[in-house]
């Protein structure tokens, strides 16, 4: 009888303070409090499953939550206690599935820790990568995860990161001297696979729609490239060299620039995939047998490499393994402030899958 009217004057209370919330944008601990007419204090210490406040407290505190649609302000507690549980991470490009597919694992392995994440697209613009990085600093992230956009020369928004003290991992893109943790692959020497595979198909005249060379990664590939052709005895044609935002339109144009040389290739390295599909759409509309005219490599594994016809031979960039290495490195950054090893730079293996489209030789 005594539990079945303390549920009756709750219950009034609640409908009380309900209606009162419905024109307030947002209930607080004191409305929670002045529910069961106990501190904020106390409710505070609830929420948190604190040892001193008993378990009737703790429930009644949950329930009354839930009750009124509480939401904790998590700027407010970041403030309090000096970590978020908020990670940033930023992408060049949502679309791509070796981005989303990195994130994804990043996730997975933060939320085993209580972590969540907030996710920034730069869109492969410095000034929104900016932008990006000031909104999260002033989330109050624990740590941020970042690839850099295209046009990313300038490293002053990454050198705040580190002058505020909180951990900064790069990954894919940003093997820079910024001086902070790196994971990828070893660029360099995925040129040399494909270019050795190409020529291992009796191909000659290779030619490369690359990244921008001021990218480390695509400046590396276009190395790897260079230094592979000089190893074949295979001259360097300055024509056959292109730089390029590596889009599905970017492929196309320059494949039709190619096609414009007195001379074809006989192969085309793109160094994203969805420049090689721009490639292969171009080739295929103008009669070009792919790969029996030119052989055709792309990078990355999107999906859709498996799936078009002929299938795009491309190189796998080991995408879970970059994700879950990078979002242990961040835990053991964020575990221990004053830890201060040498920075970690990890560079895995690229691995070349083969498929139709480069298979000159059966």
């Amino acid at each position: 009888m005594k539990k079945q009217l303390e549920y009756l004057h709750l219950h009034k209370r609640l409908n009380k303070y309900s209606n009162i919330l419905m024109m307030q944008k947002k209930t607080t601990i004191k409305d929670i409090a002045n529910v069961l007419k106990i501190t904020p204090s106390a409710v505070s210490r609830a929420l948190h499953n604190h040892p001193r406040i008993s378990d009737k407290t703790k429930k009644a505190v949950k329930k009354v939550a839930l009750e009124l649609n509480y939401q904790p302000n998590q700027l407010a507690s970041a403030l309090r206690s000096g970590r978020s549980n908020l990670v940033g991470i930023v992408v060049p490009r949502t679309n791509s599935y070796f981005f989303s597919s990195v994130v994804e694992s990043i996730e997975e392995e933060l939320n085993k820790e209580g972590y969540n994440v907030i996710i920034t697209q730069s869109n492969e613009s410095y000034d929104k990568e900016c932008r990006n990085i000031e909104a999260l600093l002033q989330t109050q992230v624990d740590g941020i995860i970042a690839s850099l956009a295209n046009e990313t020369i300038i490293f002053d928004h990454y050198e705040r990161i580190k002058e505020k003290g909180i951990p900064l991992i790069l990954y894919d893109r940003g093997e820079n001297d910024i001086g902070v943790d790196y994971i990828g692959i070893d660029d360099y020497q995925s040129s040399h696979i494909v270019v050795d595979h190409l020529v291992a198909q009796g191909c000659k005249r290779i030619a490369h729609i690359a990244g921008y060379s001021h990218t480390r990664i695509y400046k590396n590939r276009i190395r790897g490239y260079i230094d592979a052709l000089l190893k074949h005895n295979i001259p360097i044609v300055d024509s056959l060299l292109l730089e390029s935002n590596l889009t599905l339109k970017d492929g196309r144009a320059k494949t039709k620039q190619l096609l414009e040389l007195p001379k074809l290739p006989d192969a085309i390295y793109a160094s994203g995939d969805y420049a090689a599909l721009g490639a292969l759409q171009v080739l295929q509309e103008n009669g070009i047998r792919v790969p029996q005219d030119v052989a055709l490599v792309g990078f990355s594994d999107e999906p859709f490499t498996s799936l078009i016809s002929p299938a795009i031979s491309t190189v796998y960039q080991h995408n879970n393994k970059i994700g879950k290495l990078v979002a242990q490195q961040f835990l053991l950054r964020i575990k221990d402030k004053n830890w201060k090893p040498k920075l970690n730079k990890i560079i895995l293996d690229a691995e070349l899958i083969v498929r139709e489209s480069s298979k000159k030789k059966k």
